[in-house]
């Protein structure tokens, strides 16, 4: 794996890719351009049959810079890095930081590539390939380019192993913001894999790592406990912190449901409610007393007689 540094100073895990993956690749792009070169060349010779050899001369120079020279360039500029046999092969060229190509990247190595790939048919492109660290060619070199693989096979992670239940909880009050993420990452990688490891070469790493790992929190070394189990139990506070943190309720404010209080001289967000300021409870004044009404009498219902309305 190859450790490219950005900008930014982040460390990029790339795969850079090997001489069978690159030849393949380069086999299928030489292919692809001959075949369309030779049926160029044979229309043009063709159509040119009427001029003289100079100028039959001069347009087949011109097509083979054209389809050897200028069609691999365009192509490496078009798609990033991606001509058709590295698309096939699960290839890509990038710059040395990661970054994608340009024009001037695939220039160099479209140049160079005559030199390496076509005059010389591959041979220096193959020695410098199997010298350099990386696989890379001196079309790679000048232009500061390296053919990185993309397709690479998923791994299964290993989920890291608990400590021992009378290590919980123990260490929640030490201070893990000083320890890099490399070593971190160590840690994970050894703590998932030793059981694959030799005895004595697993308990000589576990007290390395727990030493570095002291030495950044600062706190003294636990009596008593092995460097292995105190490696799980400080990984698992972690892994516990960072679940805290990532599912911590987020605070009342713009964009929760809530309207937060307006500070005075601002304007309320739109889209929030406005907060109506509380009004004290006023009890209500005691009604006046009534005075009392005399009963109505009752009203005597009018009796019934003998008159019958017409039909």
């Amino acid at each position: 794996m190859s450790d490219l540094v950005t900008g930014d100073a982040v460390v990029l895990g790339l795969r850079p890719a090997r001489l069978p993956s690159r030849g393949l690749a380069i086999l299928l792009d030489l292919a692809v351009y001959v075949t369309g070169y030779v049926l160029i060349s044979v229309g043009l010779t063709v159509a040119t049959a009427s001029l003289d050899l100079a100028a039959q001369a001069a347009v087949a120079v011109a097509t083979f810079l054209l389809f050897l020279v200028g069609v691999p360039i365009a192509v490496e500029t078009l798609s990033h890095g991606r001509s058709l046999g590295k698309l096939a092969c699960g290839l890509r060229v990038v710059r040395d930081d990661g970054g994608p190509i340009r024009f001037r990247h695939a220039l160099v190595r479209g140049s160079m590539g005559v030199v390496e790939l076509i005059l010389t048919f591959g041979s220096i492109a193959c020695i410098a390939s199997l010298v350099s660290a990386r696989g890379r060619r001196l079309g790679d070199v000048f232009a500061g380019t390296l053919v990185v693989r993309e397709r690479v096979p998923g791994t299964r992670v290993m989920p890291v192993p608990p400590p021992p239940p009378w290590l919980a909880g123990r260490f929640t009050g030490l201070d893990l913001s000083a320890v890099p993420d490399g070593l971190w990452l160590a840690i994970r990688q050894y703590l998932t894999r030793m059981d694959q490891l030799d005895p004595q070469v697993g308990a000589a790493m576990a007290v390395r790592l727990a030493d570095d790992l002291v030495a950044r929190t600062g706190a003294p070394p636990p009596a008593g406990v092995p460097a292995a189990a105190f490696l799980m139990a400080v990984v698992h506070e972690r892994q516990t912190r960072d679940a805290a943190r990532a599912f911590r309720p987020a605070a009342v404010g713009p964009g929760t449901g809530y309207a937060s209080a307006p500070t005075p001289g601002m304007m309320p967000m739109p889209g929030t409610m406005p907060v109506v300021a509380p009004v004290p409870y006023v009890a209500p004044a005691p009604a006046a007393p009534v005075a009392p009404v005399a009963p109505v009498p009752p009203v005597e219902a009018p009796r019934a007689g003998g008159f019958a309305p017409p039909a």
